[in-house]
């Protein structure tokens, strides 16, 4: 009985299946909001700012465009407000295990300044008082302020302090959703992904001022007498060719004809001009060929840090208890979605994907809103020229009324006068 081909490759497809169900097996999801029905009894809305007047409020929305109506986050509302909302998830320590923070936010408004990041909050938080002053162990999203500051931050606590991260990571700034993620492994290393697409990446070592550089530049080091950093030397076998020295420079023009009034008596014994003689090749030098002994361009040693102390430990935040927004915004509008904490960089990639599926829609959505948006614009536009003409002419009418009336009594008056002159001279 002949063996079935297929069998092998069945073999292979059911265990990858299984390698795959194990793996996710062990991934961990410590919190997920889609702002879904509930999602009120997960949040508490802080009462920071409120007693002077400056605090603002979510509303429970899908915003003005977007690629399913369905599909509602929490969106920021009232101008030049302080924003702040969290809610308590299940203790999560990061130890040993990979931490992936990843949001989606959509900046409706033109928010002129103002903030769009999350954090991620350890020990005991009163939530009702939570704000701009409580500590936290993650700070990460977008602040953009004027077209200048285009900002990603990335902030992280240590040992009581807060880190941001040294590289300048810009932002998303234009009006569509857009999913931040920071991945943290358990070797320090970390990746900034934006709409699922690595933006950045590197170590905590080296990215952040936290820990003093494991190497350091030998600043009293000094170029050793014996290292030629000459990459190129004369070749010692090259020859002067001969009669080289006694080639001129410049020689007499061979197409030079003396003028047919040259006279020798007056103006001396006529001499070709000179030309640039093309046999002159120059001062000898000889050439150049690889220095064998060359070493490369010198540089300062780097040297291990004495004041280096590794902690392996690094990575490994105060457990996470809380996840919050507090932001400051000129101008509100930011919809906040899809607020998900796990261990899994794929499941995360997998959420970018699904909510991504709708995004040509939402795309469609924002174009169709510009277009009323910029036609109301030049309806208000006209009708603001319109006024001002309409006022324009009524200026022009009064100003026209006012000369009328002024020559009017220009002339009642020199009438006047002249009725008076005409009585005295009778």
């Amino acid at each position: 009985m002949a063996k079935s081909k297929h069998k092998p490759l069945l073999v292979t497809s059911f265990l990858l299946l299984l390698f795959s169900l194990i793996c996710s097996s062990f991934a961990e999801i410590i919190f997920e909001e889609r702002f879904e029905d509930g999602w009120q009894s997960r949040w508490v809305r802080s009462d920071w700012k409120r007693s002077e007047g400056k605090a603002g409020s979510f509303k429970h929305a899908a915003g003005k465009w977007n690629g399913d109506p369905d599909d509602k986050g929490i969106q920021t509302t009232t101008d030049a407000r302080h924003f702040a909302i969290s809610a308590k998830i299940p203790e999560f320590s990061n130890k040993n295990r990979t931490l992936v923070l990843q949001y989606s936010i959509r900046l409706e408004q033109d928010i002129e300044c103002g903030g769009g990041y999350i954090k991620l909050l350890s020990g005991y938080v009163n939530q009702k008082k939570f704000g701009g002053d409580t500590p936290y162990s993650v700070m990460f999203g977008p602040d953009i302020c004027g077209t200048q500051t285009k900002k990603l931050h990335v902030i992280v606590s240590y040992q009581g302090q807060n880190y941001p991260i040294k590289k300048d990571l810009q932002c998303e700034t234009d009006k569509l959703t857009h999913f931040y993620t920071f991945i943290l492994r358990p070797d320090a290393s970390y990746s900034v992904l934006i709409d699922g697409r690595e933006r950045d990446s590197g170590s905590m070592y080296t990215d952040w001022d936290i820990l003093p550089p494991r190497k350091i530049k030998a600043v009293n080091a000094k170029k050793p007498a014996d290292w030629d950093d000459r990459e190129y030397i004369d070749d010692p076998n090259d020859v002067k060719p001969e009669g080289h020295d006694s080639i001129s420079r410049e020689i007499p023009d061979p197409k030079a004809k003396e003028p047919h009034d040259w006279d020798e008596e007056e103006d001396g014994l006529w001499r070709a001009p000179k030309i640039p003689n093309p046999a002159y090749k120059g001062p000898w030098k000889r050439k150049k060929i690889k220095n064998p002994n060359y070493k490369g361009k010198w540089k300062i040693p780097w040297i291990d840090n004495p004041e280096f102390e590794d902690d392996p430990d690094l990575y490994v935040l105060k457990p996470i208890k809380y996840v919050g927004i507090e932001v400051w915004q000129v101008k509100a509008g930011s919809v906040y979605d899809n607020i998900l904490i796990c261990d899994d960089p794929d499941y995360a990639k997998k959420v970018v994907e699904e909510v991504f599926a709708n995004r040509e829609a939402e795309k469609e959505a924002f174009e169709e809103a510009e277009k009323v948006r910029k036609a109301k614009e030049e309806e208000e536009a006209q009708r603001a020229r319109e006024e001002g003409e309409r006022r324009r002419r009524e200026r022009g009418h009064d100003r026209r009324d006012r000369g009328d009336r002024y020559r009017d009594r220009y002339k009642k008056r020199r009438h006047d006068y002249m009725d008076d002159d005409y009585h005295d001279e009778l």
